[in-house]
Order: C-alpha cells, then structure tokens, then sequence
C-alpha cells in the first residue's frame, strides 16, 4: 500500500459495510417488489444503488485497497506489449499443429497399449 493510504484513518469501517449491505440488499427487495414496473425503472434504480454502494464501500480500508489495486492493475495493463495479427495468427497455428501432433501420437499410443492388452488377454 502507499504511504498515503496507510496515514488515512479508516474509523468505523463495520458500521460503512452495513450501511453499503443494506444498500445493496434493499435495492435487491425493491427490485422484488416493484416487479411489475417498468424493467427500465428497475434497471436504473440498481445501478444507482450499486454506485451508492461502491461509494461508500470505497471508504473503507478494503475498499482503498481494492481502488488502488485496480489502478495499478490498469497501469500494469498499458505497460502490455501486445502480438500483431501477424504473430497472433502465426502463434495460433502453431499451438493447433502441435495440439494436432500429441493427439496423433497419444492414440498412437493408446491403440498400440489397447492391441497390446489385446493380445495378452485373448
């Protein structure tokens, strides 16, 4: 973690997960009992009970943790060197050739233990 989120105080985080799970589950039971409205209403009513959620849940120790952890995810993720359509189709021929080899050579394999059972067994 860095320093700046090891110095901030997370107080009460059990009573910031209640009231994020109570969020959560009351947007569930309005979801259940406006199930005759409009699916669009419903919809929206749950993305914005889910943002409320994340929010605050974001307050949390966890929740800074998992916040960080998705910002470096995405840092790591544009240091990716990417295949060209060349590479990646080359790579994947060669992946289905050598699939297509041990497939070979495993019922190789198998029909010559299978004969070979044959032949001790009668």
């Amino acid at each position: 973690m860095s320093v700046a989120a090891e110095d901030k105080e997370f107080r009460l985080d059990w009573l910031k997960w209640l009231i994020a799970l109570s969020v959560l589950g009351g947007a569930i039971y309005a979801n259940w009992y406006y199930g005759a409205e409009s699916v669009l209403y419903r919809a929206l009513g749950m993305l914005v009970a889910i943002a409320v959620t994340a929010f605050v849940a974001a307050q949390t120790s966890k929740g800074a943790a998992t916040i960080e952890l998705a910002i470096g995810a995405r840092t790591e993720l544009r240091k990716v060197v990417w295949p060209t359509k060349q590479e990646r189709n080359q790579t994947t021929l060669i992946v289905v050739a050598v699939i297509l080899l041990m497939s070979l050579i495993l019922w190789g394999i198998d029909s010559l233990l299978s004969w070979g059972a044959a032949q001790i067994m009668g």
